[in-house]
């Protein structure tokens, strides 16, 4: 992942991180809260040595001084130590116990050794602190080498007293609290880059580039209510949706396909990916331009076009390709511009023989001599072979991939698909695309969001249903009001 792509990321999981920090704060004040105070209470003692006076004494005694004194502070935590002071404090411990709550430390070339005692009761701590800095004086005393008076030749004198603290040590409470709010942090961004490596789905265009070199020619933002009103280039002409299906017109009018013709197979990866919806409202944009258009749908398992675009399908591509019926006969005008829609007719058992059919190809030849541009609804790659079939006759198909629904391996493997039987793939256009976040800036390049009115030339018409039978012969379809 490159530095743009955690940035992505943290843009995505903000509030996952937000709320696991908040979390780790909560957590860390809370045990702040419910852990009892602990006090601190440290007492020191000076450790000397008796020598006659002599420099080269003085030297030796210095050096014995400093070896003895590390010695003596690891005796503070031993039954010799810490039982004479739970007998006189009388406390209600072991010296195993005891030794828990107390440390000591011989700072280095010193003789000082600083016994601290640690717990909950401040009193209590300065007590065994003051008494085993006595107890510690007393076994030295007692254990150490004597001269031949019989006197001690080290000397512990305690030079500071423990005092009462009035502050506790633990819990620090702004330490807890930062504390947690770095491993809340930590666990946030830990868990957002683990979801954004495991997910695999589409999301932005980078994930389509990754799969294939062919241009993403469009981006559609989601709509709640795409279900309610399909042909939003019609409904709403001037909603920023409307405007996103103009500006995939556009980019669909300079794609270079190499071939004179402009014939393309809408499909999808999968069922439910708005490509029946996308087509609809593409060919309207390009009817809106001035273009002759045709729209065909080609899906013979589950035919949508003639719902969307409210027009009679009890006959269609079927009849045509089986000779039942012309192609003057069941085309259908739609609109009052040079859009003409045939719908799918009766369901055949043979889908994908019928696309791929002498007939078909006939029927492509014939309609690409009539109309600017063909565009067929076909049905989604993975499930049926009907589109790769359809699309190595036509100049190129056009994929829908929804965003965050379609998985990059059945985008891969629906690309496949068409590589497989030598189908060109004019581009991809991304579905359903996120109107706020960070995944949202993938459909801003295609003009979405802005919204400055109508790019044809008429006002919008009043929308009416378009025709339920065509008459008359293909040449001479009349404009029917929307």
């Amino acid at each position: 992942m490159e530095l743009r792509d955690y940035i992505t990321v943290l843009r995505k999981g903000w509030v996952l991180i937000v709320v696991l920090a908040l979390v780790g704060v909560a957590a860390a004040a809370g045990f702040s809260l419910l852990k009892k105070p602990v006090y601190s209470a440290s007492a020191q003692v000076f450790v000397s040595t008796e020598t006659s006076g002599s420099a080269s004494d003085l030297a030796q005694g210095n050096t014995f001084t400093q070896q003895r004194v590390l010695t003596y502070s690891n005796l503070v935590q031993t039954p010799i130590v810490l039982l004479p002071v739970i007998s006189s404090l009388g406390l209600d411990m072991n010296a195993d116990q005891l030794a828990t709550m107390v440390s000591a430390t011989a700072p280095t070339s010193t003789t000082l050794i600083s016994i601290t005692v640690q717990g909950t009761d401040p009193v209590q701590a300065t007590e065994i602190a003051n008494a085993t800095s006595q107890s510690l004086t007393n076994v030295v005393q007692d254990i150490e080498a004597t001269d031949a008076n019989g006197t001690s030749t080290v000397k512990l004198t305690r030079v500071k007293q423990a005092d009462v603290p009035l502050k506790p040590v633990s819990p620090n409470v702004p330490v807890n609290i930062a504390l947690g709010l770095l491993v809340g942090l930590a666990l946030g961004v830990g868990i957002a880059v683990l979801r954004e490596t495991l997910d695999n789905r589409v999301r932005v265009e980078t994930d389509v580039e990754k799969i294939s070199d062919k241009p993403v020619v469009g981006g559609i933002a989601f709509d709640s209510k795409a279900s309610e009103r399909p042909l939003i280039v019609q409904v709403d002409p001037r909603s920023p949706r409307a405007e996103s299906f103009r500006t995939l017109r556009t980019n669909l009018q300079f794609l270079d396909l190499g071939t004179g013709s402009r014939t393309f197979v809408m499909t999808s990866s999968m069922q439910s990916e708005g490509k029946s919806t996308t087509v609809a409202n593409l060919a309207i944009a390009l009817d809106s331009a001035g273009f002759k258009v045709i729209l065909i749908d080609a899906d013979l398992r589950r035919p949508r076009v003639g719902e969307y675009m409210e027009v009679d399908s009890a006959v269609g591509l079927t009849d045509v390709l089986i000779g039942r019926a012309t192609l003057e006969d069941v085309a259908q005008p739609w609109g009052r511009g040079n859009l003409v829609v045939l719908p799918a007719g009766q369901i055949p058992p043979n889908p994908s023989e019928l696309l791929g059919s002498k007939a078909m190809q006939d029927l492509i030849t014939t309609l690409e001599q009539q109309f600017d541009y063909v565009l067929f609804d076909a049905p989604p790659l993975l499930p049926v072979t009907d589109a790769a079939i359809l699309s190595k006759k036509a100049s190129g198909a056009i994929l829908a991939v929804a965003s965050g629904k379609t998985h990059k391996g059945q985008l891969a493997a629906a690309v496949a698909s068409l590589e497989n039987v030598g189908a060109p793939i004019a581009g991809f256009v991304i579905t359903m695309m996120p109107v706020k976040g960070p995944g949202a800036y993938g459909y801003g390049r295609y003009g979405y969001g802005y919204g400055y009115g109508l790019d044809e030339a008429e006002p919008p018409q009043p929308t009416t249903k378009a025709p339920k039978k065509a008459r008359g012969k293909l040449g001479t379809l009349r404009r029917a009001d929307r």
